[in-house]
């Protein structure tokens, strides 16, 4: 059994480890964590993990944030996975920083990168953890606060909700959606 999982962020060293680009400080950990290198690939740099049983295809697109959808959509075809075994993680700022939640479907609440899978998939029927970064910035802001790096406080709470954000995914490859959301959200 298959499984994609979809770590959103910009690439190149000037959107390295900020807010924006948690979702590849996940999957950086996570792959960490199994002794797996990631390698340039279409659309994506990639890696395999095996987890109990099961594979999961690591992504973190190179298609800038707002093209995400067009990496998404090559990894499902390329590695013929179901819409119902891809998980995005993101960034967002309607969560207070280190609150994790984990959904089936949704919006992209203004997500440029959410916007663009939806729109490549034809659908809003993905799963995702939506990990807070808060919104600790003054208005007009916006912008420089996602792209911003974490300040050392900000960084122990980050840390501690990346481990918890690589639980929610063991979690969804063993036990699946549903179940996951009862233990963690």
């Amino acid at each position: 059994m298959k499984f994609l999982i979809v770590g959103l962020g910009n690439i190149g060293p000037e959107y390295e480890h900020t807010r924006h680009n948690i979702g590849f400080d996940v999957l950086d950990a996570w792959a960490k964590k199994h002794e797996a290198t990631f390698e340039l690939g279409r659309h994506a740099y990639h890696c395999t993990i095996s987890y109990k049983g099961r594979k999961a295809i690591l992504i973190k697109p190179t298609t800038y944030m707002n093209l995400s959808g067009k990496a998404v959509k090559h990894w499902m075809s390329v590695e013929k996975i179901p819409l119902d075994r891809v998980l995005v993680i993101t960034d967002d700022l309607a969560l207070p920083l280190g609150k994790i939640r984990m959904r089936g479907k949704g919006s992209a609440g203004g997500h440029n990168g959410l916007k663009d899978i939806i729109v490549q998939l034809g659908t809003d029927q993905y799963s995702r953890i939506k990990f807070g970064i808060g919104d600790n910035f003054r208005p007009g802001r916006q912008v420089e606060y996602v792209l911003g790096k974490w300040n050392a406080e900000e960084e122990i709470d980050c840390n501690l909700a990346i481990d918890k954000s690589i639980e929610m995914i063991e979690s969804f490859i063993t036990q699946g959606l549903e179940r996951t959301m009862n233990q963690f959200n």
